[in-house]
């Protein structure tokens, strides 16, 4: 189940920050990585963040600005619905896929990265649509990048 729908309280956080603490492993639901990327709502209120390690568990920051826009407090109970964000691994086509767990240190670095950046590899590689024989080769140059750590590909 790819959509996690939760009660949750808002504890205060630091420097006017709120903190809502996820009672699921995301790792579990949505697969192993350091962060998770997440959009969704709370109380019916669009969200955007990140899923961080947390005590022991995972943890959801919304900022002073996001809790005077929706009407939230801290110390109050919420409802929250979270999905992970951007393309995911097992989302994407078969030869890319295969291609990334052959490499786990460029599976590891696409998982962190940002969905702008990871659609704009796989915009790249499917830009090769009418010249098939040219995929794989662009899959090989995307693994490559991605195993050195580099979260765009360079301007010819």
């Amino acid at each position: 189940m790819r959509v996690q729908r939760f009660s949750a309280h808002v504890a205060p956080g630091p420097r006017g920050r709120a903190v809502v603490t996820v009672p699921f492993d995301p790792d579990e639901a949505w697969g192993a990585k350091a962060e998770h990327p997440v959009g969704g709502t709370i109380n019916g209120k669009q969200v955007r963040g990140t899923l961080t390690p947390a005590g022991g568990g995972w943890a959801f920051t919304v900022t002073p600005l996001w809790l005077r826009d929706a009407g939230v407090a801290a110390g109050a109970d919420v409802l929250v619905e979270l999905a992970p964000e951007g393309p995911q691994r097992r989302d994407l086509a078969d030869d890319i896929g295969a291609a990334l767990e052959a490499s786990p240190a460029a599976a590891a670095f696409f998982d962190t990265l940002a969905q702008f950046y990871r659609k704009a590899y796989l915009r790249y590689i499917d830009a090769t649509t009418r010249r098939p024989d040219l995929r794989a080769a662009r899959i090989a140059e995307v693994v490559d990048l991605l195993a050195a750590g580099i979260k765009q590909r360079p301007r010819s």
